[in-house]
């Protein structure tokens, strides 16, 4: 068997940390019944990030659907900052427990694979970035992963299973084994071009065999106008000076009429490589750097018991609502009902906190991955790394 929980143990409070277990059998087993409200915050990020990509929220929806609770939550795809709580859940207290352990990890993880491919994107500016990562996770949250680097600004996924979730097709190339297999770069790449469709983009991997250079223009004049781009894979123990390579295949392709074939990057790809590799690359296949993000430490803390402020020490109690300014931008955090007076710039304070599910229903409609990522895209300009 697989080492997962099934859909059915999580939402049956399975996967949760056994104190929260026992905490539930002595308020029952007490008669205690306290209506709490609890607040989702992050209050530092990872490597000083600063901002994140609220992302997961489509999967805390399934969580907590027919559960006796009320959720306020941020729109996916929210960018926001240290401090700010981005989610608040209100309930007695019993009837959800159980659920901050799978709450916190389906907002951790895909927020923090969000954000990550949200920087890959920034820095490659108009260049595609392709979610290359499934090898690198358990494939039980491949579809997870690459539905958070999607909606955090990714071209395309990989994996079939992930493409079939966000409503996509899969993008790839071809593997270093249909070229050991067939013998020659050149054989195999004629054969995916006979075999696989034509409105699939013909990208040729060039560095299994021979030099990056004379493979690059072996396939080129092989396929003609027929290939879209050759991608370079080449290991870290060959790259030498990964771009200078780069520049040198560029070259020979545009002194011998092939300006039109594009240089597809992949292999150890992160955020800096992808600045150092700009001034050649059309596209990167980005892995590691994105599946292995680094998770968003929320914790969900009570912030009200009994419709009364009340919280533990380090914490701020009382409900709280994040403000932006529909003009400038500027944002203020505040108890839940006391609105900031009017900006200085003379715009309007909107809340961003808002109203998700009552008594276990969705009360406003959740938006495709596809509109969460163009709104991802746009805020991506305005901000900085």
């Amino acid at each position: 068997m697989f080492h997962i929980a099934s859909e059915k143990e999580i939402k049956e409070g399975k996967v949760t940390d056994v104190y929260f277990k026992r905490t539930e059998e002595i308020l029952k087993k007490k008669k205690i019944k306290k209506r709490v409200a609890m607040e989702v915050v992050a209050h530092k990020f990872p490597s000083n990030y600063p901002w994140v990509i609220l992302a997961g929220i489509e999967e805390v929806v399934e969580l907590f659907k027919n559960k006796p609770v009320n959720i306020d939550s941020m729109s996916e795809g929210t960018f926001f900052y240290p401090e700010e709580p981005v989610l608040t859940i209100s309930g007695e207290y019993s009837s959800f427990a159980v659920y901050e352990t799978p709450l916190l990890g389906l907002i951790c993880q895909a927020s923090g694979v969000a954000t990550k491919a949200a920087r890959c994107k920034k820095v490659a500016g108009e260049r595609s970035v392709v979610s290359f990562g499934a090898r690198r996770m358990h494939p039980a949250i491949s579809p997870m992963i690459e539905r958070a680097a999607f909606l955090g600004g990714c071209d395309g996924v990989a994996v079939i299973k992930s493409a079939e979730l966000i409503g996509e097709k899969a993008v790839g190339t071809m593997p270093h084994a249909l070229i050991l297999i067939m013998g020659d770069t050149i054989k195999a790449t004629k054969a995916f071009d006979k075999v696989i469709p034509k409105e699939i983009k013909r990208v040729s991997l060039i560095d299994t065999l021979g030099d990056e250079k004379f493979e690059a223009l072996k396939v080129a004049k092989a396929l003609g106008k027929n290939l879209f781009a050759v991608r370079l894979d080449t290991p870290a123990s060959r790259r030498g000076d990964f771009l200078r390579l780069l520049e040198e295949v560029r070259w020979e392709l545009d002194q011998r009429e092939f300006k039109s074939v594009k240089l597809f990057l992949s292999g150890g790809i992160d955020e800096e490589e992808i600045l150092k590799l700009n001034p050649c690359a059309d596209a990167y296949g980005v892995g590691t750097a994105i599946s292995n993000a680094r998770v968003i430490d929320f914790s969900l803390d009570i912030v009200e018991i009994e419709r009364k402020p009340f919280a533990k020490r380090g914490k701020l109690s009382g409900r709280k609502q994040v403000w932006q300014c529909n003009k400038c931008g500027r944002r203020e955090v505040t108890l839940a009902n006391k609105r900031p007076i009017k900006c200085s710039c003379g715009g309007r304070f909107e809340g961003l906190i808002r109203p998700l599910m009552r008594k276990g229903r969705l009360v406003t409609k959740l938006p495709k991955v596809q509109e969460i990522r163009k709104a991802v895209l746009k805020e991506l300009k305005k901000v900085e790394l």
